[in-house]
């Protein structure tokens, strides 16, 4: 009879090799310490790579408004320390720093290795390198973005299918998609900030970026209500 027991060696190759494919747990692109620019615009192109990477602008508010890489979010560097209880669920995933130049982000970096994130990286700065995912359109995480809303000074707009909208959504949202946004210009003051969310934070990016471009100040969930469980959905 022929034994069907896989050897150890092989058992233990395939546990490897499955833990590799867990989101947040996949190996870094680039030298472990740098990514290139044509690597990042890469990952932010790709709706299911940019999944695996929490990317951080640490350059000032002003500079990162002015237009930063898609999906990244914006911690200044003299704010990082202050501020690590927000990323602190990233400490076992991958990070990747970015500023002007890279010399802020090599800091950033290296206060983040001190702190204990095992898998960061700095990128290439966006004076450095033409990042085509350039956007306006800001992105926090769910918390930063449940706290938004709770604000209740923007509008609102639900990136996700109409049924799921019918079936709870932010209250007050407004339901859009990325084709459709643009004709509604006339329910979207100007004068008030966009907060945009669908399920993955992909879609709403779409519709947040042709809003940044029009001249609003948008802000999308990076997290969207498959990714962050703690926000308030009515009908």
């Amino acid at each position: 009879m022929v034994s069907t027991t896989l050897p150890k060696s092989l058992f233990a190759v395939g546990i490897i090799s499955a833990l590799l494919i867990v989101p947040g747990c996949t190996q870094p692109v680039g030298d472990g310490n740098t990514i290139s620019g044509s690597d990042l615009n890469k990952i932010e192109e790709d709706n299911k790579a940019k999944e695996n990477y929490l990317v951080i602008d640490v350059r000032s508010p002003e500079e990162y408004n002015a237009g930063h890489v898609k999906h990244a979010i914006n911690i200044p560097l003299d704010k990082l320390e202050s501020r690590l209880s927000e990323i602190d669920s990233y400490k076992q995933k991958n990070i990747v720093t970015v500023c002007n130049t890279g010399k802020k982000s090599d800091k950033a970096q290296e206060l983040l290795q001190k702190k204990g994130f095992e898998h960061v990286q700095n990128a290439a700065g966006v004076k450095d390198f033409a990042y085509t995912t350039m956007t306006k359109a800001k992105s926090v995480l769910g918390p930063q973005f449940a706290q938004l809303v709770k604000q209740g000074n923007a509008t609102i707009i639900d990136f996700r299918d109409e049924k799921d909208y019918q079936q709870g959504h932010m209250k007050g949202a407004l339901h859009a998609t990325p084709d459709t946004v643009l004709t509604m210009l006339d329910q979207i003051p100007k004068d008030k900030p966009v907060l945009t969310y669908c399920y993955s934070g992909n879609r709403s990016f779409a519709g947040a970026h042709k809003l940044a471009e029009q001249g609003y100040d948008v802000t999308n969930a990076i997290d969207g209500t498959k990714e962050y469980a703690h926000y308030e959905l009515v009908k």
